[in-house]
């Protein structure tokens, strides 16, 4: 037989409203003890609350990492960019001076 029904006949065979009141808190306590942790069970709007925090927490992170990716694209654009005329500027001087070398080369020759 079920905790309910078991409750119900119990209910039904007591005289007065002190008897019936001392039944329901026995009810009471027997689930507390069958289920302990009953105050800590998450209810379907627990859950939901939670996922809908963790949904606008997740947009945050996704919104600060698209800045981060963003800056980062421009500082890698900078410093390419610098490489770039960094070795322009030693490589039309190394490449003057081997013109020079070989035309030199080829008038001794």
């Amino acid at each position: 037989m079920s905790s309910a029904v078991a409750l119900y006949e119990a209910l039904a065979r007591v005289p007065d409203e002190r008897a019936r009141a001392k039944v329901i808190a026995e009810a009471f306590e027997q689930l507390e003890e069958r289920y302990p942790n009953l105050s800590e069970l998450a209810t379907q709007g627990h859950v939901r609350e939670a996922e809908l925090r963790l949904q606008r927490e997740i947009e945050q992170v996704r919104a600060e990492l698209k800045i981060e990716i963003a800056q980062l694209r421009k500082d890698l654009t900078t410093q390419i960019e610098r490489i770039k005329s960094d070795l322009l500027r030693w490589l039309l001087p190394v490449m003057l001076v081997q013109v020079a070398a070989i035309a030199a080369m080829v008038k001794l020759l």
